[in-house]
């Protein structure tokens, strides 16, 4: 599988990284130590608040500008995931949540250069005030039927669910 080199210089001695294909996969390679840079995914969270049968989605003002997606984030080094979700929905939502449970995780490939794995959230609302921020420009509730365009297809798988399950109307 060719995955893009996304750095050029090996972490530990600084030598020139290479692509060798190691278990049908092309890895980077230092062509002086030889150490092999495993590129892992990247952590994702995302929370689902839902009222009255329509889902908070927020309206990004940056990276995929003027779609829609579920407030998220990415989970910071040595920070648990759900403490992680809830700073992220905080910050884009302006809204304090607690967690109820992991709803669904996924594979998300629709960044060629960053793999990343998603845990969204079920949760409920413990106070605030409904803001969008950060990343996002504009906040707002939707019922299955009204859906803005999404930026992320498993957001929408997500969403699916949530309708087939009866949790969105």
């Amino acid at each position: 599988m060719k995955i893009p080199l996304r750095y050029d210089f090996c972490p530990k001695c600084g030598g020139k990284l290479y692509a060798e294909t190691i278990e049908q996969q092309d890895q980077p390679r230092c062509s002086q130590c030889q150490f092999i840079f495993y590129q892992n995914p990247v952590v994702g969270v995302a929370g689902i608040l839902l009222k009255d049968g329509k889902v908070l989605l927020g309206k990004r003002n940056n990276s995929y500008q003027g779609l829609w997606c579920l407030p998220c984030g990415y989970v910071e080094w040595k920070e648990d995931v759900e403490e992680a979700c809830k700073r992220e929905f905080e910050e884009e939502t302006g809204l304090r949540v607690e967690l109820e449970r992991v709803y669904a995780v996924h594979s998300n490939f629709h960044n060629p250069q960053q793999h990343t794995v998603g845990i969204w959230y079920l949760m409920k609302e413990m106070g605030g005030q409904l803001a969008a921020d950060d990343d996002l420009e504009q906040v707002d509730f939707f019922s299955y039927q009204q859906l803005p365009e999404l930026a992320f297809p498993t957001d929408r798988k997500v969403l699916d669910q949530l309708a087939a399950d009866g949790l969105l109307k």
